[in-house]
């Protein structure tokens, strides 16, 4: 029980040190988000952010429809930590070889101006 406390400790200590904790005043810039979204993204999760891009039906696990409740529900670090890390057993690996932090924040912004977070 004290190495999990201790691990989670250190995991929140790690995520508010990031450049995402130091950087949470400033939005993403959508415009970047959408020119990266379309390179990296939307083979899977579709023109629409609806999940439904030309790859998806050959997933075994769907992409996610980022118009959901279920996604929108999840806050900005949620979506942003899952772009950086990935999925486990999906189809969605980690991006943090090919995106910045900052990059991620642009994709975060972009998906949230056009599927808006809902307040749960």
């Amino acid at each position: 029980a004290l190495k999990i406390t201790m691990a989670i400790v250190g995991l929140c200590a790690l995520l508010w040190s990031s450049s995402w904790g130091l950087a949470q005043t400033s939005p993403g810039n959508p415009k970047n988000g959408q020119v990266l979204y379309q390179r990296h993204c939307l083979r899977c999760h579709g023109e629409a952010l609806d999940g439904k891009g030309p790859d998806a039906a050959a997933l075994k696990i769907s992409p996610t429809n980022f118009h959901s409740y279920a996604s929108r529900i999840k806050d900005n670090l949620e979506l942003w930590m899952t772009i950086q890390r990935g999925r486990s057993f999906s189809a969605m690996h980690n991006w943090s070889d090919t995106l910045t932090d900052d990059q991620i924040k642009d994709v975060v912004s972009y998906i949230r101006t056009i599927a808006p977070h809902a307040k749960s």
